[in-house]
């Protein structure tokens, strides 16, 4: 290895060098920094239509990090027609306290989030019956979800005990319905 003589040079290096440096760890930072943060709050999703994977720290306690919840309603979209709706926030916390009381670390497996009215209405029609004609798939208040390791009937009780919205038992498409509205179940 050779080393320049020229002092400005060096110092030009060494502070580039830093600089790079630093912004790599910077970038790294946050997502090590946050998800060691008492009361972080993290969850994790797998889409069963987009192949697309996403964990991330999405509150610090009760407070949603805005850039996760922007993230989160990408994830999320109508994987249909592409719109990104607004996610509630109260929908992660249920899912929260679901992985919480389930003690599962695996990652939601998502089938369904936000569902744009002309999807909703195409739907309706297409499916013979299982759409809600005011879904809150709608509201961004439902996701329709799986968690690998734990049966769907666990999944199903464990949604119900929340008693945080409505939960819709779907046996034979492999998937319960979770939602933040009026407390109630079917299937």
């Amino acid at each position: 290895m050779t080393y320049s003589r020229d002092p400005a040079r060096r110092r030009f290096l060494q502070r580039t060098g830093g600089l790079a440096l630093s912004a790599g760890l910077t970038a790294l930072a946050p997502k090590l920094a946050l998800a060691n943060v008492p009361g972080a709050r993290a969850l994790a999703f797998d889409h069963t239509h987009t192949g697309e994977h996403l964990s991330l720290v999405y509150a610090m306690g009760e407070q949603v990090l805005p850039q996760a919840h922007l993230k989160l309603n990408r994830f999320l979209r109508d994987h249909y027609s592409g719109d990104v709706g607004t996610i509630d926030p109260e929908l992660f916390g249920v899912l929260y306290q679901l992985r919480t009381v389930l003690g599962s670390d695996n990652p939601f497996q998502v089938i369904s989030g936000y569902r744009s009215p002309n999807t909703n209405s195409r739907l309706r029609k297409t499916r013979g019956g299982g759409v809600a004609k005011h879904s809150l798939h709608m509201d961004g208040k439902a996701i329709d979800i799986r968690l690998p390791g734990v049966a769907l009937d666990d999944l199903r009780d464990a949604a119900v005990s929340l008693q945080a919205g409505g939960v819709g038992f779907y046996r034979s498409e492999n998937f319960i319905h979770i939602d933040t509205g009026r407390v109630r179940r079917w299937g």
